[in-house]
């Protein structure tokens, strides 16, 4: 059946996806193997050099000199200016001609290295690798496809490639029709402007706002009085910005910003992590701490919000510059602490070591010691899984969405990014539950195990971390791993990604790459960690995502487990923990989707849970906004 005029579409589960649009927005070309693909093609666009050539399904033909000479000109000229000028000023009617493509393997993953872009005004299809347009390509999908090293030598073909005159003819295919656009894909309501117009520049605060509206679209379109509780919600209830002065080991004096935002506390005293790393700034509080209230929201617990740090580099301090850095740290935030106000719990940079430092130091200053923070165990006679509470919540979320699919976690293959405390135990229960991680990182690249962690090389991946060594080492015991600079694990074969890193890790290009390397369930293990432009890719290629808010509020729960007096008096047992925590991410999942199901989002679509998590957050906070007053 031939399609309408706008672009190109697919006949298989993915037929709402444009080709061109897809092309041009996402830097991707998704189609299925086998498929076959209709093409509307005006007088003049389609060139005759391609006509004859087998793109999928078979070996090339043998060309003849007479069709080498007329590709070589055609490759010559591909500039559309140039092509411009051979098209007659007066267009006859369009015709439509039916392109069948028997689709291999490795044409699925060679357009991968496809994308568009606009240059001097004109929307063109580069390469993914060299950026360039043209000739110039580094892939022969007619190549070796099984290893890196057989796909790098392709460069040798880079001026014979047959993704780009595939490309090439796209381009002529659908000239004039390509709106390159740059936006970000949530609307700006007022709820945003506002937002836009108060903090202009707080990026990080920015796209989290607008992430939040965007899955508000339909509560706010049945209710328009969620516009003013939202526009408050916005604006956090505390803000703290100070100075901590330090002194190192050489007796040398430094100084850094330190930040914490009580968010909101409509429900309940604020929880939420402290974050140690020189990318902190109010903005990363702040959308920390937005994220912090909605979770605290979802989860089976009445709590508020909030988030904090400072730009401190713990890595490379020795103990005692760290434990001055966090008293310095207390000093001037222990005033808003409490069981009733703010209990502070890890985050990236703070672990048992800091936060041990920083609830001695208020112990000493408020003069009592009320067991006020998550984290140090030393201090909890009952739950001993606080650290692995995130990383196992995230397995136990994932395990809930695959029985609704009828499937389940054994066998899967996982790629995993960042070598942290969340990252090391989300290794640990695939394992115990018989998945296959096959990839960790670090912020100089990351590292592939194809034969799969198992817990004797999680411990070695310990050992290392703990010794500051790089991920590299690894790769000198296990001869099967190897470690890549400077890159990210989402060109990994997997069935499962879990970024556990940092926000917005993933990025366009990243989506494009997991949809082609199989990938069809996202698991958000750090806050925020796609952009709104891979949000929109994985949206696009049916993957489905299990938002931070969600997934990762194991944390949130064990937290309050610990500070429960009836788990410290029962000594509960790590099984018993587990299944505490199990129930309460149970809780959590069937909220986000009964949500989700009642603003009309089916269970089998990408933003189900997303949308859903953020409604039932979000309506949970406006009833308590509400009977509280103007406050």
């Amino acid at each position: 059946m031939l399609l309408p005029a706008e672009g190109i579409r697919m006949n298989s589960t993915m037929d709402d996806i444009n080709l061109i649009q897809q092309a041009q927005r996402h830097h991707l070309v998704v189609r299925e193997l086998g498929e076959e693909i209709d093409l509307e093609i005006g007088h003049g666009d389609d060139d005759h050099s391609f006509a004859n050539t087998p793109i999928m399904g078979g070996r090339p033909r043998e060309h003849s000199a007479e069709d080498n000479d007329e590709v070589k000109n055609m490759m010559a000229s591909s500039q559309f200016s140039n092509e411009e000028q051979d098209v007659p000023k007066t267009q006859p009617v369009k015709r439509k001609k039916k392109v069948v493509k028997r689709w291999r393997e490795e044409w699925a993953d060679t357009y991968k290295w496809a994308f568009v872009d606009v240059k001097e005004g004109t929307a063109r299809i580069f390469c993914s690798v060299c950026r360039e347009y043209g000739r110039k390509h580094r892939r022969n999908p007619y190549g070796n496809e099984g290893s890196r090293n057989m796909q790098m030598s392709a460069l040798e073909e880079h001026n014979n490639s047959l993704l780009h005159k595939e490309a090439l003819r796209l381009q002529m295919a659908s000239k004039d029709k390509i709106v390159v656009d740059k936006t970000i894909y949530v609307k700006a309501g007022s709820i945003v402007e506002a937002a836009l117009k108060r903090d202009p520049h707080e990026v990080e605060f920015i796209q989290s706002v607008q992430e939040a509206v965007h899955a508000l679209d339909r509560v706010i379109a049945k209710n328009s009085h969620y516009v003013n509780i939202m526009e408050r919600l916005l604006e956090p209830e505390r803000m703290l910005v100070f100075r901590v002065p330090w002194v190192d080991d050489r007796g040398e004096t430094h100084v850094n910003r330190g930040f914490r935002v009580h968010f909101n506390q409509a429900l309940g005293p604020c929880r939420g992590g402290i974050r140690f790393h020189p990318s902190m700034n109010l903005s990363i509080a702040k959308f920390l701490g937005f994220g912090q209230t909605l979770k605290n929201a979802l989860s089976p617990y009445r709590l508020g919000g909030a988030a904090g740090g400072s730009d401190f580099d713990p890595k490379g301090k020795t103990d005692n510059e760290i434990m001055r850095f966090c008293q310095s740290f207390m000093n001037e935030i222990y005033r808003y602490l409490g069981p009733d106000k703010d209990l502070p719990s890890e985050e990236m940079g703070v672990g048992t070591r800091e936060m041990g430092y920083l609830l001695g130091q208020y112990r000493r200053l408020a003069g009592h010691f009320q067991g006020s923070f998550t984290g140090p165990r030393i201090f909890w006679s009952g739950s001993s899984l606080r650290t692995e509470a995130t990383g196992y919540g995230l397995v136990f979320f994932v395990q809930l969405m695959l029985a609704d699919m009828n499937k389940e976690i054994k066998g899967l293959r996982c790629a995993v990014s960042g070598s942290g405390k969340i990252t090391m135990h989300v290794l640990e229960k695939l394992i115990a539950y018989g998945a296959l991680p096959i990839t960790v990182s670090d912020s100089k690249g990351y590292l592939v195990d194809e034969d799969g962690f198992d817990y004797v090389k999680i411990s070695f991946l310990r050992d290392i971390k703990a010794q500051q060594r790089s991920l590299r080492d690894y790769s000198k015991t296990y001869a099967r791993s190897k470690y890549y600079d400077e890159a990210k694990p989402w060109s990994e074969r997997c069935d499962v990604a879990f970024p556990c890193g940092y926000q917005n890790e993933i990025d366009q290009s990243d989506a494009i790459s997991l949809v082609n390397s199989g990938c069809r369930l996202l698991v958000e293990g750090s806050n925020m960690p796609c952009t709104p432009e891979a949000v929109d890719v994985l949206k696009k290629a049916n993957v489905l995502i299990a938002p931070a808010i969600a997934a990762g509020a194991g944390g949130v729960v064990a937290g309050e487990l610990e500070l429960n007096h009836e788990c410290n008096l029962l000594n509960w047992s790590p099984e018993d923990f587990e299944s505490k925590l199990q129930e309460a991410m149970k809780q959590i999942y069937q909220r986000a989707l009964k949500a989700a199901n009642d603003f009309g989002y089916q269970k089998e679509s990408p933003e189900a849970l997303v949308h859903g998590a953020v409604i039932s957050a979000f309506l949970t906070i406006a009833q308590a906004m509400s009977d509280q007053g103007c406050v």
